[in-house]
């Protein structure tokens, strides 16, 4: 019996030692997968690392090679530029240089561009040899003078012109929004508008509010700007501005004092003078010479329209004249409501008053007693502008003498 427990006890102990192993290996197996799994998310990312190292790479080596070819490219030596004279036969051509002799050379054949006499071509510093066309040269000047952002002025913001508008509008923007009208009825649209007024009326105003309204390219430029000190430049800079205006038509331009170049020819003239009158005669043959002018319109502003030159007047170039007078009463009545639309006013203001005050006066008198007003509140110290302020406003813009209470009323109700 008890050799038989001493066989049982050891079978009981060696199972248990068995399973006691047996765990110990599963243990084993599992921490050997769970080693295994780290491993594997190490190299993956290992191997990520590496195709990011070598994209970089390629990223780096292409990035090298751009600056070694830019490198090569800025050490190359600079090209002449030169004007083609004549096209002869073989691929030659006739140039004058930038430097001024005349040569015959060659043209390289893969110039996409027809040469033509007058064209501007880059030359090899050496052989003088044709190796690219260039544009022609266009004045900075000119390109700036084109309205990018629109001006924040509307036809609503312009009172007591309601039937200059109207015909300012069927002459610039009626033809190139509705062309079809013109060809049903059988007649060439209008070319362009004079406005002509004293000063202060709104002409430049109006110009303003056609640039908002109307989807064509505006060129806007002054009078003055075109008078120039060497013979010549004028008329080039009136005729680059009108090519770049065919180039973006529909277009329009807009040539405020326009007296400073179109005053009338004199016998009698010195040479600025005379630089004037060429830069004149070239703005003649643009506005209506033998080149057809297309879909460009023409907005002129002065106010000395009694010294124009006949030439500028006659239809054709300008074939309507809109004259812009000092408003009336009622126009006046409409300009103060307008500017005061957006003041802080103490009481609501009796704009009739204002306007029996205001006699003789110009829509930017009335702006200016407007803001005078404001910045006599603001001198108070006040956040409103009373009657007392406009009184003072009228008295200091219109250099009228103190209003006496029983004169000027209530302006407000």
């Amino acid at each position: 019996m008890r050799r038989k427990r001493q066989v049982e006890d050891s079978f009981d102990e060696s199972e248990k030692k068995g399973s006691d192993f047996s765990e110990y290996l599963l243990d084993r197996v599992r921490q050997l997968e769970e080693r295994n799994l780290k491993l594997r998310d190490a190299n993956r990312k290992v191997e990520n690392e590496k195709r990011s190292a070598e994209n970089q790479k390629v990223r780096y080596e292409r990035e090298v090679r751009k600056l070694r070819s830019e490198l090569e490219r800025l050490k190359g030596p600079p090209l002449l530029v030169g004007t083609v004279l004549d096209v002869l036969e073989d691929n030659r051509v006739v140039i004058k240089s930038s430097t001024g002799p005349k040569f015959v050379v060659n043209a390289s054949q893969f110039i996409e561009q027809e040469l033509i006499a007058g064209a501007r071509v880059a030359l090899n510093q050496q052989s003088l040899a044709i190796v690219g066309a260039l544009p022609p040269s266009k004045d900075p000047t000119v390109y700036g003078m084109e309205i990018i952002e629109s001006p924040n002025v509307s036809y609503d913001d312009i009172g007591g012109l309601d039937s200059q508008i109207q015909e300012l509008r069927e002459t610039v923007e009626l033809p190139l929004l509705k062309p079809e009208l013109f060809q049903r009825v059988g007649i060439e649209p209008p070319k362009g508008v004079l406005l002509y007024g004293p000063p202060g009326t709104g002409k430049t105003l109006l110009a303003k509010a056609v640039a908002k309204h109307t989807d064509s390219v505006f060129i806007r430029i002054v009078g003055s700007e075109l008078v120039q000190k060497y013979i010549g430049e004028g008329a080039r800079l009136v005729r680059e501005l009108f090519e770049m205006a065919r180039e973006k038509a529909p277009s329009i331009i807009f040539i405020d004092e326009l007296d400073a170049i179109g005053a009338k020819r004199l016998d009698s003239a010195t040479s600025g003078d005379r630089e004037v009158q060429r830069t004149l005669m070239q703005l003649l043959a643009e506005m209506d010479g033998f080149e057809n002018r297309g879909d460009v319109k023409i907005i002129g502003a002065t106010n000395r329209s009694d010294i124009l030159d006949p030439a500028l007047l006659r239809p054709g170039r300008f074939d309507r004249l809109i004259d812009i007078p000092l408003p009336s009463y009622e126009a006046r009545v409409e300009i103060v409501k307008i500017h005061t639309a957006g003041m802080n006013l103490a009481h609501e203001i009796d704009a009739d008053k204002i306007a029996k005050l205001t006699e003789g006066a110009s829509g930017a008198d009335i702006k200016a007693i407007a803001m005078e007003a404001g910045m006599f509140a603001i001198r108070a110290e006040r956040e409103s502008v009373t009657a007392a302020d406009f009184d003072d406003a009228v008295r200091k813009v219109m250099g009228m003498p103190k209003i006496e209470a029983h004169q000027l009323g209530s302006m407000f109700a």
